[in-house]
């Protein structure tokens, strides 16, 4: 029988020798790995001109709404407007049925002419009684009973004359005009139907410059803000920008005009509201679909920025990092070791870390190679290549 043995023998010292060389291919290796510290890329922090920026979720609204509602009751013949197109303040909107009203005024005009009449005649026989008063054919009861004739001819007229207006007023309420400028609506009921008051509404049309912009902030972070804006002239140290649904930055600017009185027991917010322009877009032509960036009832992004901007001390984003603990860079100090120091954050953006404490100015904080240094260890620190450019606003 073939022996074993022998082959043991061979495998064993095989993994011998290729232990020894692999060892030796590793020694060679690591021979050959640069030594040294790492080499990192600071920057200085440094006190920058801030535009400080909060975001919040707002949405447009109307500043006027108004619902179109037909006052007397006839029937629709004519409905003028386009709808979806904007209108202006006194534009023909419906037209009702003007006859019967017509009607109306034309018999409150006779009433008038009658009591008209009847009037100058009690006035004659009131004159004539008090003339006979100073002969014996005269009697007291006769200008009495005169005088009460006239006065109840003169209460009559006032009457007749009060039918007059009313029947006129309901006769210009058969042509319904636009109370204001605006974007006029669908119409609900069409020519030919019967409309009153009991109808609903007929259309609605909202302003469309200027608009609203309404938006809850959180209780806690409006005392921040009241705080933080009282001295520089509240309100007016305020303003507000929108970023659209499409992520574009919308090109007019708003101001802050009004603060609700009460909290919202369910979200502990507070609505804020602001006034910006929402004028015709340029190059658009009337009978466009949307001649205005700014829609009632959309959600956008309300930036609301500080108008002078803050001295405060900026450091990339990138070379801020967190842990359990909270915030910390890794600094350079004289001998070229790294420390980390805790640090408080302020409004910030992706690009641009506010720093409120925990690090000086002309500290070298690490942005480049962050990720082969500790605590402790020397490095081989240069001026990194990129500085924030990014100053110009920082948000929550």
């Amino acid at each position: 029988m073939l022996s074993l043995a022998p082959l043991r023998c061979l495998s064993f010292r095989f993994l011998i020798l290729s232990a020894v060389a692999f060892g030796t291919l590793e020694g060679q290796a690591l021979a050959q790995m640069p030594g040294g510290p790492p080499a990192v890329g600071f920057v200085v922090a440094a006190k920058k001109p801030i535009t400080q920026v909060q975001e919040f979720i707002g949405r447009v609204e109307a500043v006027n709404r108004v619902n179109i509602v037909a006052r007397v009751t006839a029937e629709l013949e004519e409905v003028p407007f386009t709808e979806g197109a904007e209108v202006k303040k006194g534009d023909v909107l419906y037209r009702l049925e003007r006859p019967p009203f017509e009607a109306l005024v034309d018999s409150s005009k006779a009433n008038i002419a009658q009591f008209e009449a009847l009037l100058r005649n009690a006035t004659l026989t009131t004159k004539r009684a008090q003339s006979l008063l100073s002969t014996p054919a005269g009697q007291q009861s006769a200008v009495d009973s005169a005088l009460a004739q006239q006065q109840a001819y003169a209460a009559q007229l006032l009457g007749a004359q009060a039918q007059l207006k009313t029947s006129q007023i309901n006769l210009d309420y058969t042509t319904i005009a636009a109370p204001i400028d605006g974007k006029i609506g669908r119409t609900a009921i069409t020519v030919g139907n019967v409309v009153g008051p009991t109808s609903g509404t007929l259309s609605t049309i909202v302003s469309q410059d200027p608009m609203y912009v309404t938006f809850p902030v959180p209780s806690r972070q409006l005392l921040d803000l009241s705080e933080h804006y009282a001295g520089k002239g509240g309100f007016d140290a305020v303003k507000i920008r929108i970023r659209l649904p499409d992520g574009k930055i919308y090109a007019q600017q708003g101001k802050l005009d009004f603060i609700d009185p009460s909290v919202a027991n369910s979200t502990d917010t507070i609505v804020l509201r602001g006034t910006i322009p929402n004028p015709i877009t340029p190059g658009t032509k009337p009978g466009d679909i949307n001649r205005r960036q700014l829609v009632d009832g959309e959600f956008i992004t309300v930036l609301l920025e500080g108008v002078e901007p803050v001295v405060a001390l900026a450091i990339p984003r990138s070379s801020v990092l967190s842990d359990q603990q909270g915030s910390y860079v890794y600094v350079v100090g004289a001998d070229d070791t790294v420390s980390q120091k805790r640090i408080q954050l302020g409004p910030s953006t992706a690009a641009v870390a506010m720093v409120s404490s925990g690090l000086n100015e002309g500290d070298h904080v690490v942005v480049a190679g962050i990720q082969r240094v500790r605590p402790g260890i020397k490095v081989s620190p240069s001026p990194a290549s990129a500085t924030p450019a990014d100053t110009s606003g920082a948000g929550q």
